[in-house]
């Protein structure tokens, strides 16, 4: 009997040891988002018992739509293709498949180090206190960790072992507010990005956003394209002997180290060219920035009201 006291005390105590490592788990960096445009960030803490990450593999949930990983030097990429259960609205077109999981595979993640693995996709056809789970898988030198359980009803993912990565749906009215967030590249962060409703007839659309530089050198935005213009520049605005002008920016757009760049009504601003379909307030319109180091960041720029800036917005 004694014997057996001892050895539940053990059990305990090992118990009680593995469970600061359990709440190690890979985890979503924003757990909380409104419908739309998305950007899910694994968070990726530690190996199996030791060994190197070799793979990452997340099922994407239903209601996480059109996703693109984000590629990362040293890894390849799978991205797995199937149907969704549902036919969703993403910029204008009805999809009914699409990216269903993707694996990240080929580099080496140390067992001491940290690193993330993202997606950028759209929040679709979800409501308000919906949860959606990013199944991830790590494969390792030897073994596997797998975190993909879920919480039954009333249940606290915090009690689960292996807790597969969770994001709470908020309100649809919050939805503004993912389009003001920070979107980060590198040393690079973007935010604030938006683009003006077009009257019926004006063949081209302005957008603006604001870029700060955090890094210790500079970087350059060297182009801009989007699927839903024929060709995009960046434009400045000056005034020349009274008359305002305006003009393409030769060479791509520094961005200083240390300082930020606004792209703003009456001044930088991006310009669409050659739009089929004009930008009506309510959509958003995706475009594809390339930096000269950061690489290339995606983004959905919401479309609003033609009169917003007004005060200081110039005419094309």
């Amino acid at each position: 009997m004694y014997r057996n006291v001892i050895a539940a005390a053990a059990a305990a105590s090992f118990f009680t040891y593995l469970v600061p490592t359990a709440s190690a788990h890979v985890s979503l960096q924003q757990d909380q988002a409104a419908p739309g445009p998305f950007k899910a960030v694994l968070g990726v803490p530690h190996g199996c018992d030791g060994q190197p990450t070799t793979a990452v593999r997340v099922q994407l949930p239903e209601g996480f739509v059109g996703a693109k990983p984000m590629p990362k030097a040293g890894w390849t990429i799978d991205i797995e293709q199937g149907d969704y259960a549902r036919t969703y609205t993403l910029h204008g077109r009805e999809v009914g498949s699409g990216p269903v999981a993707v694996t990240w595979k080929g580099g080496s993640l140390d067992d001491g180090h940290y690193d993330e693995f993202a997606l950028r996709g759209t929040l679709a056809g979800v409501e308000e206190g919906q949860r959606l789970f990013f199944k991830t898988v790590q494969t390792c030198a030897e073994g596997k960790a797998e975190w993909v359980e879920e919480p039954a009803q009333g249940q606290d993912s915090h009690s689960l072992e292996r807790p597969a990565p969770a994001l709470t749906i908020l309100a649809a009215e919050t939805a503004g507010h993912q389009h003001e967030a920070t979107v980060s590249a590198g040393a690079l962060e973007i935010a604030a990005p938006w683009a003006r409703a077009m009257l019926p007839g004006q063949p081209t659309g302005g957008a603006y956003l604001d870029i700060v530089n955090t890094g210790e050198s500079a970087d350059r935005l060297v182009s801009v394209r989007s699927p839903r213009a024929g060709k995009v520049e960046i434009h400045t605005m000056k005034v020349v002997n009274e008359v305002m002008t305006m003009r393409p920016v030769e060479g791509g757009l520094e961005i200083p180290a240390g300082e930020r760049v606004e792209l703003k009504p009456g001044g930088l601003h991006l310009m669409f060219m050659d739009v089929e379909e004009r930008f009506e307030e309510g959509q958003t319109v995706p475009v594809i920035l390339e930096f000269e180091k950061a690489g290339a960041v995606e983004m959905d720029l919401p479309v609003k009201p033609a009169s917003a800036g007004r005060g200081e917005a110039h005419q094309h």
